[in-house]
Order: C-alpha cells, then sequence, then structure tokens
C-alpha cells in the first residue's frame, strides 16, 4: 500500500507518495505526512499505515521483511499518550515499534531529536542497525532530498534537510541529555540500567519538553530498582502503563506431537485460571510448561503473565505468596471511595461494635512514605476501611479522628515513633480525641526490635489462617514485596512501601492483647 500526503491510501507501495520528485521527497510534502500520524484509518493509525508501507525488518527467522504490526504493537499505538512505561513479556516487539514510531516522526516533523537509550553496547548497536536497516530500504524514490544524511558519527544518523537527528545511546553516561532538547525519549530495558539508573533517567527526562514523548519500557528484573519504583509510581507521574503477557505473541506456542506431550494431562490450577480468563489454547500451555522447564523460576520475570508476580522478589518473601495470589484474586467489590480513593470502606460502623484503627504516619511529602489507617471490627479481625495517602501529621491527626469517629470512637493506635509524635499531639492537643492506645503513661504504640517481628508474625499467621479477614487490595500487594533482605532484616523490598502492612499489624496486635483504653 501506497500513501498519498492527503491522507488516502492507494495502490502500490510508496511510489504513490505525492511530492516525491526522483532526487527525493521535498520538505513541505514530508511535514504533511508528519501532521498526519495520529489520524484514524481503517486498518489503525496512520503511522501504522506508513510504518507496514515503508519499513523493512528482519523477522525471527532472518528474513528482510515489511513491518507487520503485532498485537502487542498495535495496543501501544491505541492506548499510548505522552508519557509511558511499558511492562512486557520478553521479545514482544516494542522496542521495533518504538523505533518505528520515533524513525517516521523524526523524517517528517522537521527538528525532531530522537533517543533512544539501550543498557548494553550490544544492544544499542542492535537498535541502531535496525533503524539503519530502516532507511537504507526506503524507496528508492524517498532517498535524497530532504531525507539525504549527512555524514554521521557512530549509532547516529543525521538529516540537515529537516534539521533532524536521530541517535542511540547507553545508559553508562549519568550526564545523558544534558544541553539537549529531546522530542522523543525511548529507554530501553531499564531494569537492568545498573545502579545509577536513576540519576540517568532524570537527566535524560530534563531533556524532554512538556509536549514530547517519552517511553519507558524493561521486562522485569526483581522487586526493587529504578523501573520497578517507576512503575509502581506511573499513575502519580501521570505515565500511561501498559502491559504485554506473553501470550499477545503469536510465536509463543508449540504443536505437533511435542505441544501434545507437553499438554498432556490435566490443568493444573494456575493454567485453569489462565485457560478460563484468557482463552490459552493446548498449544500455548504447552509453551508455558517448556518455559517453566527451561527458564524456572525466572519464567514469571521472562514470561510475564501478570504485572505484579513478574516482578521476582530480590530477598525471601516473609508473607506466604500463595494464599495473597488467592485472596487478590477473591477480594470483594469497594463499598464506598471517598478523596479520590484514598478512603475505601468496605464495611460500615454497626451500632453496638468496637473497632480498632492502627494509624502508621508519615511525613507527608509527595515523595515519600505513605499515611495509612486500618480500621478492623475488634470481634472478628474484619478489615473495614482503609485509609492510604500522602498526609502531614496535622492532617493525618484530622482524618484518623474523623474515621475513628465514624466507627463508633474506635480505639486508635498510633505509631509513636518519628512523625507519629506529632499526630499524636495534634489527636490529643487540637482534636481532643480520647480514646488513645497508651503504652504506660504515653500515648501511643511504640515498634522496636522486639515488637516488630511479633506483630508482623501475628500478622503473617492471620494471612495463612483467615484470609478473608482482609479486603484491601493494597493491602495484599504490600504483602507480595515484603522481604528479607540479605542483612536480615525484613522490610519492604526497594521502593515499595509497608505503611499499611504496619497500620495492620499494630490494630491486630492491640487486639490480640486484648486492651481497651
Amino acid at each position: 500500500m501506497g500513501v498519498r500526503a492527503s491522507g488516502g491510501a492507494t495502490n502500490g507501495r510508496a511510489r504513490g507518495w505525492a511530492g516525491a520528485r526522483g532526487g527525493g521527497m521535498d520538505l513541505e510534502a514530508l511535514m504533511a505526512f508528519g501532521k498526519r500520524l495520529d489520524k484514524r484509518t481503517g486498518r489503525g493509525s496512520y503511522r501504522e499505515v506508513l510504518a507496514e508501507t515503508l519499513l523493512k525488518v528482519r523477522n525471527k527467522r532472518g528474513q528482510l521483511v515489511y513491518l507487520r504490526t503485532n498485537a502487542a504493537q498495535k495496543e501501544y499505538e491505541r492506548a499510548c499518550g505522552t508519557r509511558n512505561i511499558v511492562l512486557k513479556a520478553r521479545q514482544m516487539g516494542v522496542t521495533t515499534w518504538v523505533a518505528a514510531r520515533f524513525f517516521l516522526h523524526t523524517i517528517t516533523r522537521p527538528g525532531t531529536l530522537t533517543v533512544q537509550v539501550a543498557h548494553t553496547q550490544e544492544a544499542a548497536e542492535e537498535i541502531f542497525r535496525m533503524v539503519h536497516r530502516f532507511v537504507e530500504n526506503l524507496p528508492a524514490d524517498l532517498q535524497g532530498g530532504a531525507l539525504q544524511r549527512s555524514r554521521s558519527n557512530r549509532r547516529q544518523l543525521v538529516f540537515p534537510g529537516l534539521d533532524s537527528e536521530y541517535r542511540v545511546e547507553t545508559a553508562g553516561d549519568s550526564n545523558a541529555g544534558r544541553g539537549l532538547t529531546i522530542q522523543n525519549l525511548h529507554c530501553s530495558e531499564v531494569a537492568r540500567w545498573g545502579a545509577n539508573a536513576s540519576e540517568v533517567l532524570a537527566s535524560l527526562r530534563a531533556a524532554v519538553p512538556q509536549d514530547g514523548e517519552i517511553v519507558l519500557e524493561s521486562t522485569a528484573n526483581g522487586m526493587g530498582g529504578c523501573f520497578y519504583r517507576e512503575w509502581l509510581k506511573a499513575r502519580e507521574s501521570w505515565y500511561v502503563r501498559h502491559f504485554f503477557p506473553w501470550w499477545m505473541d503469536e510465536g509463543y506456542r508449540i504443536g505437533g506431537e511435542r505441544g501434545k506431550e507437553l499438554a498432556a494431562g490435566a490443568l493444573n490450577s494456575d493454567e485453569r485460571r489462565l485457560v478460563e480468563t484468557f482463552g490459552l489454547t493446548r498449544e500455548q500451555v504447552a509453551f508455558r510448561r517448556q518455559a517453566r522447564q527451561d527458564f524456572g523460576e525466572r519464567a514469571a520475570e521472562e514470561f510475564a503473565e501478570d504485572p505484579a508476580t513478574c516482578f521476582l522478589a530480590s530477598g525471601a518473601a516473609v508473607f506466604d505468596g500463595a494464599k495473597i495470589e488467592e485472596r487478590l484474586r477473591e477480594v470483594d467489590e469497594i463499598r464506598e471511595r471517598r478523596e479520590n480513593g484514598r478512603i475505601l470502606v468496605w464495611l460500615p460502623p454497626a451500632r453496638g461494635r468496637e473497632y480498632i484503627a492502627g494509624v502508621d504516619a508519615s511525613g507527608g511529602g509527595a515523595g515519600g512514605d505513605y499515611a495509612c489507617v486500618e480500621v478492623i471490627d475488634r470481634t472478628s479481625g474484619l478489615q473495614c476501611a482503609e485509609l492510604y495517602g500522602h498526609y502531614t501529621p496535622e492532617e493525618l491527626a484530622a482524618q484518623a479522628a474523623k474515621l475513628g469517629r465514624e466507627y463508633n470512637d474506635a480505639l486508635l493506635v498510633v505509631e509513636r515513633n518519628n512523625h507519629g509524635h506529632a499526630v499524636l499531639a495534634m489527636l490529643e492537643r487540637v482534636e481532643r480525641y480520647e480514646k488513645l492506645y497508651r503504652n504506660n503513661r504515653y500515648a501511643g504504640w511504640v515498634t522496636t526490635m522486639l515488637t516488630r517481628p511479633t506483630m508482623l508474625e501475628r500478622f503473617g499467621a492471620m494471612l495463612v489462617a483467615n484470609p478473608e479477614l482482609f479486603q484491601s487490595r493494597r493491602l495484599l500487594e504490600e504483602c507480595r514485596t515484603f522481604v528479607r533482605h540479605a542483612d536480615g532484616r525484613i522490610a519492604a523490598a526497594e521502593g515499595a512501601h509497608d505503611d499499611a502492612i504496619m497500620a495492620m499489624a499494630m490494630a491486630l496486635a492491640v487486639r490480640e492483647s486484648g486492651y481497651k483504653a
């Protein structure tokens, strides 16, 4: 298919481009295409049509063929914004599509600087070979003209007629992006960028204007690190999340006799869930079983199935992972949301019942820990409500007092450590809240080297024995990332949080003790 500058399609490959004059396409014609890339056609975006018309790639058999967008590439094109983060299974074609997308921007929008950043020199070379292949295999009547290239450095394409440039770099330079204005930034395999990843990423992002486009993309590489933190805070940072599981790739299946042999026998619970939920075929089940034989525990990372379990813990998990996953699949609908989802209610207060609320304080900064209040029924231990967000000590005291009064003057168990002192002072002196847990003469719960392991063990035991008591997805997701570190500490994995865990553990500990104000 060829494409006219007006936006219509014609038969025959790119020879139909209006404005091409033997020596190559002129600037005006290219700009006409650049303005239409986001328009939709019957085959997808105008960008997809151009990519499939003009750009050649090496397929998995090594053949030079025209690019044909796969399911993951089409879904990305449909849902992407100006800020994107992509978590995916291996070899889903995301890097290829982002390269194609940004290459078309570079050659049709004058003044464009595109930068792709790979995790290794080898990966950078491979990406650049792909982009260079795009240029070398453009139709002959598009070579030259505004697309005439100047002599360029290694991993760099310069189009002086457009004042545009395409670079492929590596993540090893902490000064990457300084002094540049980057219109298109693709950061590839960010989870493998190394110890200075956050510094490099900050430098690169600072070079992208508000109307520029950013793509952070990677397979998972453990709980913790720069990419994991970026994924967790994506919504707060106004990034569009994209998740592409392995079964979106048609090539991930095993047929024939080998497939029948691998898929023989009854499905286990995970396989049955995937078949029922996503419609996996026996050939795909065969592939999944083979992947687990070949990759062992790392199969969950390499062939991601959901955007949580693909992040393997970098330390030993403290809580029972199977119970957590089972409960996450069963959690009930939320009865009420308040404050843009920062307060969730599953069970409203009932007349005559007593409640306990664990309160974990934070400093209130937007980039730090969260403050959390977990309300439970004293008799049953059932989770009733949760507050979770960035609050100053003054704000948290007001919210905790309000929630406590709503739940029949619930007993507030406020951690006294750190910012808890300020919360307690506000509760006593400003809110005049009387029903506070007290340790000897002082209000508040003190978490120490002695109390912390006991309260967490009690919570873990309750999670195993009575998982139905816990309603919060946020709490359960924190449990996934609560690990035993190499130095023996039990705490949240790097970049994760444990505020809901601590609030709930305090409430359960006081319930177990039988304490009453």
